[in-house]
């Protein structure tokens, strides 16, 4: 692997951003800067952005009387400032009204091939929340299995897709793992639905249903593309594919790059299923992985607006700062599952920075001022195996085995300080004392370095503090809660 390409799912944009958007774009940030940090930075490529053609989100704008134009700009600016309040380092922020999008997502389509593409009159059950037909077998309570809403019937003529010409090639690339989905829960998840036979889909809807709002469908004005179609696309068309420019080639053409979707587990049939059959139809180059996390509840129950405990990450952010939320999402949200979010947590987990990292930062500083003047020599040690581990952890997508690997380095570091007690050992035996706190000066150096994908502020701060000739004491990284320092 030469170059290294990951994606978010895009969001709907008819509502502002909550946690569970936070997690995906969290998990993606940090997978980018691991391997930024193997690959360099011109290697690698970070995308996220929102899917704006969404019929939900122009029934959202009717619902407050907002014109849809200036709603879905509002609410995408609010998924964009998540890259500030976040420290994202996302590459590129992709809208789904920009030319560029529309242009591609036009030519995908007249890309596929046109025995695929025909058009029938349809009549089916209906989630607006998901965009998807739902079978009388899948929903027989005529309600939406991820919304919990009563489905729409609805009948019009359409283009439809031959997804069924393409089940037996999406079993076997999906069996083999050249289409690797992780977890392999969600892998055998998806095998089961395949197997269980594929049906054509809609790609297409009525400009009258779809309020005259979406990518029109190439040569047919009274039609404009099923918003999955369209949206799925964003991973090739934010890399110039309508113009087959330089990164289309480099990052997704190039049999070196690894392409890497980060999605949520309700979307995962359109990512492995419907995503990789119009690439083979259009003859475009599949994804190699697709990883899916779980949700994030709230005290125990799923966020909803209606409940009232839908979470902003804004708030916490400007309670516990950037690299605390940071760390509480990648360490207490399992990365293969679902995961709660609650304050008791977030604030033991906030202990737990200033208690076990931020207290050992600051004492071996003071004491290496205190006894040697910040200078201490830098030994070698072994790390390796811990090095093997952050490796496998990472390309697992289990944020918390890697943030959990450091912090064995850390809790290594804390019973080393209490066993050999350098502010006493230098009373006895000063050279052994500065040999301890060298020792320890550099476990904090690859503590710092290994967090730097996982809480880039704060592991730069601390590279700050120790990497130069003298290390410095600086304020506290983490304040403790009550005040008091």
């Amino acid at each position: 692997m030469s170059r290294f390409y990951i994606t978010t799912a895009i969001p709907y944009v008819n509502a502002s951003p909550h946690v569970g958007h936070a997690l995906e774009m969290l998990q993606t940030d940090a997978t980018a800067r691991f391997w930024r940090s193997k690959l360099g930075e011109a290697n690698v490529r970070a995308l996220t952005g929102t899917d704006e053609n969404s019929l939900k989100n122009v029934r959202a704008a009717e619902v407050i009387g907002e014109d849809v134009s200036s709603f879905v700009e509002r609410h995408a600016e609010e998924y964009k400032d998540l890259g500030s309040l976040l420290n994202l380092s996302f590459d590129d922020f992709l809208r789904t009204r920009e030319d560029r999008h529309i242009k591609g997502a036009q030519k995908l389509w007249e890309a596929c091939d046109p025995d695929d593409i025909y058009k029938k009159t349809y009549k089916g059950l209906y989630c607006v929340g998901c965009e998807q037909f739902y079978t009388e077998k899948e929903c027989p309570d005529g309600f939406c299995p991820e919304h919990k809403t009563e489905l729409e019937v609805i009948e019009e003529e359409n283009y439809f897709f031959k997804l069924s010409k393409y089940q037996k090639q999406l079993e076997d690339l999906i069996e083999s793992d050249v289409l690797k989905i992780v977890p392999r829960s969600r892998k055998n998840e998806v095998l089961s639905f395949i197997k269980g036979g594929l049906e054509d889909f809609s790609i297409s809807r009525s400009q009258e249903r779809a309020r005259n709002w979406g990518v029109p469908v190439p040569a047919d004005e009274g039609q404009v593309m099923y918003v999955w179609f369209d949206a799925l696309s964003n991973y090739i068309t934010a890399l110039d594919y309508e113009g087959d420019g330089d990164l289309y080639k480099n990052f997704w053409l190039n049999d070196d790059s690894t392409k890497v979707h980060v999605i949520g587990k309700g979307i995962l049939r359109f990512h492995a299923v419907y995503w990789p059959a119009m690439l083979l139809s259009a003859g475009v180059p599949l994804p190699n992985e697709i990883f899916v996390h779980g949700y994030v509840t709230a005290e125990g129950e799923k966020m909803s607006k209606s409940i009232g405990n839908v979470i902003n990450p804004k708030e916490l952010v400007q309670e516990y700062g950037v690299d605390a939320v940071r760390y509480f999402f990648l360490r207490e949200i399992p990365s293969h599952g679902d995961g709660d979010f609650s304050k008791d947590r977030m604030e033991e987990r906030y202990a737990e920075l200033a208690n076990q990292l931020g207290n050992l930062v600051g004492r071996i500083a003071t004491m290496s001022n205190k006894y040697f003047e910040g200078e201490l020599d830098r030994p070698e040690m072994e790390f390796s195996e811990t090095y093997h581990k952050l490796d496998a952890a990472m390309s697992d997508y289990d944020y918390k085995k890697y943030i959990d690997t450091v912090f064995e380095i850390v809790a290594n570091a804390n019973e080393m300080t209490d066993k050999e007690a350098p502010f006493k050992l230098v009373k006895i035996d000063p050279d052994k004392a500065k040999r301890v706190l060298s020792q320890l000066a550099q476990m904090i150096r690859v503590i710092a370095n290994a967090l730097l994908p996982i809480m880039p502020d704060a592991s730069t701060e601390i590279l700050r503090r120790y990497e130069g000739d003298k290390i410095l004491i600086g304020d506290a990284l983490f304040p403790r809660r009550d005040g008091t320092k």
